[in-house]
């Protein structure tokens, strides 16, 4: 039994506070169920060992070009055990990355540094970097560790493009390191298997979570690389 909590003006309906209290127990259920998948999230058997990859990443300032390096795969862990890789939509064709990529960036871009006190975080493209870093410019992405995975098979093997490469899969991925080894841990594409929904990776942005707040909820609302208001992300 969930105790009677007052989450209304003083002066609001018989029926309001009914239908609150009835969706407090909802929004409880439902945040039970996250929980229980999340833990099994996290009871996965051990996952496939992965090749040493290699990516080519710039200098910390975007304001430079160079020099460039080679950072291989156990190499983006730093002194982590857990690797949270955010797979762009950005093809090596693309000018920009695609607008769900950017929103979703934009917020990663604010928490990287919280989420490194627990894992290491990168975002990969399979744009060359020179192009992922002229968008990383425009959108002001100085806190996120930027790579490409242009010369390697690392986005096929990870089943976020098809099989020509044309196609690039938002995603996230979970990768672990045990001493010299990588391993893969967990995948999730944006394009929600089991319905083909644009809503696989809706838990990881507070953009629409906020929107589901709203009386008429997100709608067919889709974010956009050019709001043309002066935003950073309209530069």
């Amino acid at each position: 039994m969930i105790p009677e909590t007052e989450f209304w003006p003083a002066q609001a309906s018989p029926e309001y506070r009914a239908a609150r209290s009835e969706l407090l127990r909802a929004e409880q259920n439902l945040r039970d169920a996250i929980e229980r998948v999340a833990a099994q999230r996290r009871a996965l058997p051990e996952g496939a060992e992965l090749p040493s990859y290699t990516f080519t990443e710039g200098p910390v300032d975007l304001g430079s070009d160079g020099p460039l390096s080679r950072p291989t795969l156990l190499d983006l862990f730093g002194d982590q055990r857990n690797l949270i890789v955010y797979h762009m939509m950005f093809g090596p064709n693309d000018d920009q990355a695609c607008e769900m990529c950017s929103m979703w960036l934009d917020g990663f871009n604010g928490v990287r540094p919280h989420v490194e006190q627990n894992a290491a975080f990168v975002a990969v493209a399979k744009a060359p970097i020179d192009k992922v870093r002229a968008w990383a410019r425009r959108r002001g992405w100085t806190r996120l560790r930027l790579l490409s995975s242009h010369d390697s098979t690392f986005n096929t093997d990870l089943r976020v493009e098809d099989p020509s490469g044309d196609m690039q899969f938002p995603a996230i991925s979970v990768l672990v390191r045990d001493g010299d080894t990588v391993r893969h841990s967990y995948t999730m594409q944006a394009i929600f298997p089991t319905d083909e929904s644009g809503r696989g990776l809706d838990l990881y942005c507070p953009v629409w979570q906020i929107l589901d707040l709203l009386p008429g909820g997100r709608g067919e609302w889709y974010a956009s690389n050019d709001y043309g208001d002066g935003s950073p992300c309209a530069k």
